[in-house]
């Protein structure tokens, strides 16, 4: 059986490099959570990898013993049967909490669906949970894009796939991965990718958990230290949420249609084999390094007990209805994804204001209309994004910033995220750990504080149109009202910057700390980035 650290090393390449060469390019740009050029699979199927037709299996139905079953019977019972209960994750410390809950809790099945996994402390520490689960008897299913298995670590990308491999071998697991690189070293994936971009451009970017099929997390959150605020340099203000009943078993019919789709196949074999007692050595290696760091001891990794949070969860819980949306796995070249099309119609039957959080926006003309003319019927229209000072892409904001005007221009209220936001060590930051900046990573939405989106889409090119994606829209007013409320902190000058048209049309960013009358940014290297991007045409990010 494979160690924790089978999801592989900690570190990790920049989100964007320089596009030097098609290959090399390609590659890099899958590395980033955002934008690449809208180009279709060259068919609207293709298997992910050679080897065995997958057998069909899905989510098992919910049994009485699970633990999370009082919950949901108390939500039946005071709010009907199609009622689910949603509890909001913004603080990272939380969120990683009620991931740890929902592994550890779990007794029957767990279906787990990742862009990318890590292999750093957070990565290992929930890989590990995951293991003990599958040792108790839970059915473990993993699904990762395969761009999961290259981002790591460069080098050994066969290595980790022998590793990946020897986790698939645990009687309770098994892991299958999206649209897969054939050439498994990483000078064949450069060149497979540059001989079949078309096929290989579409990416997983699903996030979600289901424990028992019937507890939830679906969000922005990929598994690693920034979105659990466990990174030195710097961590994300991520969201995600907790949904307890129906809206499980929806996530699960999300699931099971990706684990079935003829792009997903089995765990790649690499040539690279372990060496005998190697895995054992790696399990007891991980958990010993995470029994002596003082982050995973702050962040509860010890712990494997959640009396007092399972008997405080109905209460924390929001009533609602919900309907969760992907996108189809396997997509032909005519046809449109999904869940934009969900995003776009909720946000067009506001009658009276919309807030939107999204990290990553490089909107169209599309977009900017419909905002406009929400505005032009009296909706109030509030955005918060990245600035470059938050920013992890600063190619995203090389072509989101030539938007701004128009969004000002079409009412938008804008604002953009501070580095230093005072919600920076209140709910990003993770103790004792003190990031360099704080930036931006949910994707969430509010319509008159009636209901909610929340998910993984972020509005740019490559959501919009490439990406696989997925989100829940909730119709729940106390919800909405909790996650309109920390919008409206989150864009209060102590957060953020708003921005407005001075003279001339000349941009102004005013927050608490003053106006600032020149984009802020965190040095002069990220400013000489953010040009060196506009070189290059906006379709590419």
């Amino acid at each position: 059986m494979g160690g924790p650290d089978a999801v592989v090393p900690a570190r990790r390449p920049p989100a964007s490099l320089p596009r030097v060469a098609v290959a090399g390019v390609a590659l890099a740009l899958l590395a980033a959570c955002t934008g690449l050029p809208p180009v279709a699979p060259t068919s609207p199927a293709a298997p992910a990898a050679d080897g065995p037709t997958m057998a069909t299996a899905t989510a098992q139905a919910p049994q009485p013993g699970s633990r999370f079953a009082a919950a949901e019977d108390q939500l039946r019972a005071t709010a009907g049967a199609d009622a689910s209960g949603f509890r909001l994750l913004a603080q990272n410390q939380d969120a990683l909490r009620w991931r740890l809950v929902l592994i550890d809790a779990a007794t029957q099945s767990l279906d787990l669906q990742y862009y990318v996994w890590f292999g750093d402390r957070v990565g290992q520490l929930l890989m590990a949970r995951v293991l003990a689960a599958a040792d108790r008897g839970v059915r473990v299913r993993l699904l990762f894009d395969d761009l999961n298995t290259l981002l790591h670590d460069m080098t050994h990308v066969e290595l980790r796939d022998a590793l990946l491999a020897r986790i698939d071998g645990h009687p309770n697991i098994e892991i299958r991965v999206f649209n897969a690189w054939r050439n498994r070293d990483l000078l064949g994936r450069a060149f497979e990718t540059g001989a079949d971009f078309g096929r290989l451009n579409r990416r997983m970017h699903n996030k979600q958990m289901v424990a028992d099929n019937r507890a939830a997390i679906i969000g922005g959150r990929n598994i690693g230290d920034e979105y659990f605020g466990l990174n030195d340099e710097f961590n994300f203000y991520d969201l995600d949420v907790l949904a307890v009943g129906p809206a499980a078993r929806q996530a699960s019919a999300v699931f099971d249609r990706y684990w079935n789709s003829p792009w997903v196949g089995p765990v790649p074999r690499g040539t690279v084999a372990l060496p005998p007692g190697a895995a054992s050595d790696a399990d007891a290696r991980v958990l010993a390094d995470l029994a002596r760091d003082p982050r995973a001891q702050a962040i509860l990794a010890g712990r494997r007990s959640w009396e007092p949070e399972l008997a405080g969860l109905p209460a924390s819980l929001k009533p609602g209805r919900s309907a969760v949306h992907a996108d189809s796995p396997s997509r032909a070249a005519a046809s449109r994804n999904h869940v934009p099309d969900a995003f776009r119609a909720l946000l067009r039957s506001a009658q009276r204001e919309v807030l939107i959080t999204n990290a990553y926006i490089i909107p169209d003309d599309g977009l900017v209309q419909d905002l406009q003319s929400l505005v032009q019927r009296g909706v109030a229209v509030r955005v918060l994004t990245n600035s470059l000072a938050s920013h992890d892409v600063a190619a995203v904001n090389s072509h989101y910033e030539t938007w701004r005007p128009r969004l000002l221009a079409a009412g938008v209220a804008l604002h953009e995220l501070r580095p230093d936001a005072a919600l920076k060590p209140l709910l990003v930051d993770t103790p004792p750990v003190q990031g360099r900046f704080a930036g931006l990573h949910a994707k969430a939405m509010v319509i008159d504080r009636q209901r909610s989106f929340v998910g993984s889409m972020n509005l740019d090119p490559r959501s919009e149109v490439v990406n696989a994606e997925m989100g829940v829209i909730i119709d729940s007013e106390p919800l909405a009202q909790a996650l309109a409320t920390a919008m409206d902190r989150d864009m209060s000058g102590a957060n953020s910057w708003q921005l407005s048209l001075g003279a001339g049309g000349a941009l102004r960013w005013t927050s608490d700390a003053g106006v600032l009358h020149r984009q802020p940014a965190r040095g002069l290297g990220q400013r000489l980035e953010n040009l060196f991007f506009k070189l290059f045409p906006p379709t590419l990010y």
